[in-house]
């Protein structure tokens, strides 16, 4: 029998597999409340440097390629059109707390004489971005201090976050609770609930669902009513009758409001439905739909259709009247078939394009960033490029926002994309941190304690001002002020500890705003900041 060793890139393969491997399995053990997530592999790779080991010495830009172009796709649909919309205050929040973040590592680094790959590092740790390490690591060596910086913030910045929004809710429970009664309510991870309702009330025999003002401010819908032993669509020549039993679908306390002044609840058991003929899911494409709310669609008129359930940057929430529609968003449609089909054509849906993911689109759009990112600009006798880590992004925004631009589709499958996404950046994590784990003990022996004061800072800086932005300079209501800190810090960790005590899914539509161009703009400034030090 012949035994061979590996070879050194077989070495280096393995070395990077058990790597990813490992720090996975670290980013999914809770820790107080939190995970790691996919930043565990960066954790495991600088302890892997630190003994001597090697990855493939391309694995990280491929990575990077790969992770950045992804989050321009899922970012895309949403970015540009922020800015049209009401969103765009929420948007110059988050831009200040980054911007603010950015300052005050540029100012404290300079003082305190920090390298500029640590500061970078630290920037990005303390908001917890790895899309802003992947930028800034494209413009530094292999061999840069960045993902040691990265590592020794980013706990600060993922706990930091949370103690934030734990001291707040828990000193000002007042306006919380005020406020969570006022606005509609449901959670990321909330259970929609489903109940029967009698109509009993006169006042509002003959009236259409679309006249009553509690369902235009709440968040439960009503996409069925029981006729003979069955509940149906309800069309748009509807008319409330006393006697009539309607679904309602929406969180607990929606439903029971809506239930109150509907009439009286009834005990159908298990309610059958015809989900395969009456339920459709829609993404939305077309501008026939696009920054349209609800109630300017009059949906229930045109086609005998409910929405019953918004799907948006992977956040779930039941929308009221008011609710308006975002690019990529997916509708859970209700309604007959015949107006579920007018429905699908009028949203823009694609069926394939959203079910598979275009293998030409993918490989073309990851080679356009590549040639994008090399192209050389030239400013007053000097050339820069976007490089790898810009050139994917913006293609990815592009394609993203227009949904196809061509044979090109902007758009593949959630899970597609999720893996994908989670595959580059754990092999680019793998390398940057096996490259960093050499220097992690001369770097803390020669910076110490100051490291750690700087993550407290950074992390502090930015939501600070958020703070102060939103509570005293427009006077937003803290529930969304706190989901819009924690879309502009990055954190879902700080967002699953708000929708955990409070019910309501006010803190998670700013966070779905604002998160998108948060991770762009720490994208776009990390490198700035490496400029600036330089």
């Amino acid at each position: 029998m012949v035994e061979t060793m590996p070879s050194a890139t077989e070495q280096e393969l393995l070395i990077l597999f058990l790597t990813i491997l490992c720090g996975v399995a670290l980013g999914r053990l809770p820790i107080k409340g939190f995970t790691l997530g996919t930043s565990g592999v960066l954790f495991v790779a600088l302890l892997v440097g630190h003994l001597g080991k090697t990855v493939p010495a391309n694995a990280g830009m491929l990575g990077l390629v790969i992770f950045v172009y992804c989050l321009g796709i899922d970012a895309g649909p949403r970015f540009f059109r922020m800015f049209r919309q009401q969103a765009s205050l929420l948007a110059l929040v988050g831009a200040a707390m980054i911007v603010a973040a950015m300052t005050g590592t540029w100012i404290f680094a300079a003082i305190m004489d920090l390298p500029a790959d640590l500061a970078a590092g630290i920037f990005a740790g303390a908001l917890t971005s790895t899309p802003a390490l992947a930028a800034a690591a494209e413009t530094l060596p292999p061999n840069s201090n960045l993902a040691v910086g990265f590592g020794i913030a980013y706990p600060f910045g993922a706990i930091g976050v949370v103690m934030f929004v734990q001291f707040l809710s828990r000193k000002l429970p007042a306006s919380v609770n005020d406020e969570s009664e006022s606005e509609a309510t449901i959670g990321p991870d909330a259970k929609i609930r489903r109940e029967v309702v009698e109509v009993n009330n006169p006042n509002i025999v003959g009236r259409r669902l679309s006249d009553l003002t509690i369902l235009n401010e709440s968040s439960c819908q009503v996409p069925r009513a029981k006729t003979d032993d069955s509940f149906t669509p309800i069309p748009g020549s509807f008319r409330l009758q006393l006697g009539q039993h309607l679904l309602l679908v929406g969180t607990e306390k929606a439903v029971r409001q809506v239930q109150e002044f509907l009439g009286e609840r009834k005990n159908f058991g298990e309610v059958v439905l015809d989900l395969e003929r009456h339920q459709r899911r829609v993404v939305v494409t077309s501008p026939n739909i696009v920054g349209k709310s609800l109630k300017e669609l009059h949906l229930r008129t045109k086609f005998g259709v409910t929405i019953t359930q918004i799907v948006r940057h992977d956040l779930k929430f039941v929308p009221d009247a008011q609710a308006v529609i975002q690019p990529g968003d997916a509708l859970t449609a209700i309604g007959e078939p015949d107006g579920l089909n007018q429905f699908v054509e009028f949203a823009g849906h694609r069926e394939r394009s959203f079910d598979e993911t275009d293998l030409i689109s993918l490989i073309a759009g990851l080679l356009l960033g590549v040639v994008v990112g090399s192209i050389e600009f030239g400013i007053n006798g000097n050339s820069f490029s976007l490089g790898l880590a810009g050139g994917p992004l913006i293609v990815g925004l592009i394609l993203g926002h227009f949904g196809r631009i061509g044979p090109l589709f902007g758009h593949f499958p959630r899970a597609s994309r999720f893996l994908l996404t989670e595959i580059g950046l754990g092999m680019f994590l793998a390398a940057a941190g096996v490259n960093a784990g050499g220097s992690l003990v001369p770097v803390i022996r020669e910076h110490g304690l100051i490291l750690c004061v700087a993550a407290v800072l950074i992390t502090a800086i930015p939501l600070i001002v958020g703070l102060l932005l939103t509570r005293y300079a427009i006077h937003m209501r803290l529930l969304r002020s706190l989901g819009a800190i924690c879309g502009a810090m990055t954190s879902t960790p700080g967002l699953g500890a708000l929708t955990a005590k409070f019910d309501s899914n006010v803190p998670v539509t700013s966070y779905a705003t604002v998160y998108p161009m948060a991770l762009i703009l720490m994208s776009l400034l990390a490198p700035v900041l490496i400029a600036l030090l330089g």
